[in-house]
């Protein structure tokens, strides 16, 4: 009876712990929201480790790592319905959170294990609070600009004629694009003198909030450059992928029998390392994928 009851303690003693680590998660992201910081460091170090220290504190589990990965693949499940994300950032947010739970974790569990807690704090406090400056001002942000291209061969393809119609948008090819990236539909807009107007219809927004109902979503491009074999859009107005990247420019060359597509951009999440590769690599199938779109 005595182990049962113990066993019973335990069990209550990790639920309450799980949930205070849920609830500081949420209460974390309130504030950075509220504060306008929900796209650096603060929240994709911050939260994961808010969840992870609250749980090594208030429950004492056999493995604090295993409990820590328990609450946060919760918070994560819990976090497109309660906050009204979509899928694709959930998943690519999922890395990141049970990288920073593993090392706050295995950091706890080789203290408890060898009584070495004060050294497993000196090791996670100074890296989390490096982790977590990151973006939060101009001081402690990392370059954002970025230009990714993708080529391909012309072939018997009118490049020219075919940027200047409204083209035919195919599906995606690229798994990656395929996992929920948006996808555009029908193009408004022709002609490539500078000062023509392209006006892009994408795929509608569908977050995983209870009651959400699907957002639309375009973006408006001008010429800006033009010349034989080249031609550079702006991006004037986006609702697209704002949530995602800053988008600016799309640049159009073809010589030599290849058409090169070149996006620049301005990096939006931190932190730089992990979100950094992340955006360069969606941005190279989505340049390969318009590049396709004008050689076929």
């Amino acid at each position: 009876m005595e182990a049962d009851e113990r066993h019973r303690n335990r069990s209550r003693r990790i639920l309450v712990g799980v949930l205070a680590a849920l609830f500081g998660a949420i209460l974390a992201y309130k504030v950075l929201e509220a504060g306008h910081l929900e796209q650096t460091a603060a929240f994709y170090v911050g939260i994961p480790a808010v969840i992870a220290i609250s749980v090594a504190v208030t429950v004492r589990p056999r493995s604090v790592t295993g409990l820590i990965m328990a609450a946060i693949t919760i918070g994560l499940a819990l976090a497109g319905p309660l906050l009204g994300e979509g899928i694709v950032c959930l998943l690519f947010a999922a890395p990141l959170f049970y990288l920073i739970g593993l090392f706050v974790g295995l950091a706890v569990d080789w203290g408890r294990r060898y009584d070495h807690r004060r050294r497993a704090s000196l090791i996670i406090a100074p890296l989390l609070l490096l982790g977590v400056s990151e973006g939060t001002t101009d001081a402690t942000s990392l370059p954002r600009w970025q230009e990714v291209s993708a080529s391909r061969p012309v072939g018997t393809a009118d490049v020219a004629r075919a940027l200047g119609a409204p083209p035919a948008f195919a599906p995606f090819t690229s798994p990656l694009l395929r996992m929920g990236f948006p996808r555009p539909l029908v193009s408004r807009g022709e002609g490539l003198q500078v000062g023509a107007i392209r006006e892009i219809t994408f795929t509608p927004r569908r977050s995983l909030g209870i009651g959400a109902r699907p957002e639309p979503r375009s973006m408006t491009l001008r010429v800006v450059g033009s010349s034989p074999g080249r031609v550079v859009f702006r991006v004037v107005r986006d609702t697209t992928l704002a949530r995602w990247l800053d988008l600016r420019e799309a640049e159009f060359t073809w010589t030599g029998g290849r058409l090169t597509v070149a996006l620049r951009y301005n990096r939006t999440f931190d932190p730089a390392w992990y979100f950094g590769p992340v955006q360069r690599l969606v941005g190279e199938q989505a340049a390969a994928y318009l590049a396709e779109t004008f050689t076929r």
